[in-house]
């Protein structure tokens, strides 16, 4: 199993007065690993730092296990939700003292309430979910066969895989992959991610390099590491049928003239 990716953007908050911003922080966890989160201090260590004096210092922690992970809530006050963006509203309170609480979202937010304006929030990848062929569902347990790729096509990232392979679906010539902020732009007027971030497309590609699709290799610099797992993750999936003519129909419409329909509802 794939294990847990844990994803704390940049900030600007200041963590006690300081107002310097703090870098954004990605953090990995295999089957049975531990991050705690919290404002943290020299006697209480936290792998995850939240900027915000309502937060305790140790405000809980994430336990990855094979197929899911589990949120403990160490504030004696406060519930955190979490909350799956892919999923129309749906979220789960995590209440007080609450211990080893388990997650079944594929992708969710962690949001911890703060006296400021935005609530605290931090993004958690789970494991990959698996899925039975359909041929083993009734049939022996000892005998199933799982997926190789356990794609949701329901899920944010599938979109943006979908958007990494559309010229080359549409072109079956050697065209670039698109960058980020193109795939922002493609997306921007579907109706349920017209509020999709370069920032949240970049997590979204991270996770199906690192976690869907097992992408591995040599990286090395930060533009060549970027451009060549975009170029493998559509390689990938158009090699193995992954993303296929017909998932072209979850974009945004093309104009006749190859760009993005406009927005006349404004």
């Amino acid at each position: 199993m794939s294990g847990v990716v844990v994803h704390l953007p940049r900030d600007c908050g200041g963590v006690d007065g300081d107002e310097r911003c703090a870098d954004a922080v990605t953090l990995r966890l295999g089957p049975g690993e531990v991050a705690r989160f919290g404002r943290g201090s020299s006697r209480t260590p936290v792998e995850l730092r939240l900027a915000d004096a309502a937060i305790s210092r140790l405000a809980g922690e994430i336990r990855a296990a094979d197929d899911h992970w589990q949120l403990t809530n160490y504030s004696s006050t406060h519930s955190y939700l979490v909350e799956n963006p892919e999923g129309a509203g749906e979220y789960l309170r995590v209440p007080p003292r609450r211990a080893g609480a388990p997650v079944p979202f594929e992708f969710a937010r962690v949001v911890l309430p703060t006296r400021g304006e935005r609530p605290v929030t931090f993004q958690v990848f789970a494991p990959d979910h698996v899925y039975l062929d359909t041929g083993a569902v009734g049939g022996p347990w000892g005998s199933r066969t799982v997926t190789a790729y356990s794609l949701d096509e329901t899920a944010t990232y599938f979109l943006v895989l979908v958007a990494l392979c559309e010229p080359r679906l549409r072109d079956q010539s050697r065209v670039t992959v698109p960058t980020t902020p193109q795939i922002v732009d493609r997306l921007r007027t579907h109706t349920a991610r017209t509020t999709l971030t370069a920032r949240a497309v970049s997590s979204h590609i991270d996770y199906l390099a690192e976690q869907k699709l097992r992408i591995g290799g040599p990286e090395p610099d930060k533009g060549d590491r970027r451009n060549g797992k975009r170029e493998e993750i559509v390689g990938l999936a158009l090699r193995f049928g992954l993303v296929r003519e017909e998932h072209l129909a979850l974009l945004p419409p093309l104009t006749r003239a190859g760009g993005r329909e406009r927005n006349t509802a404004r």
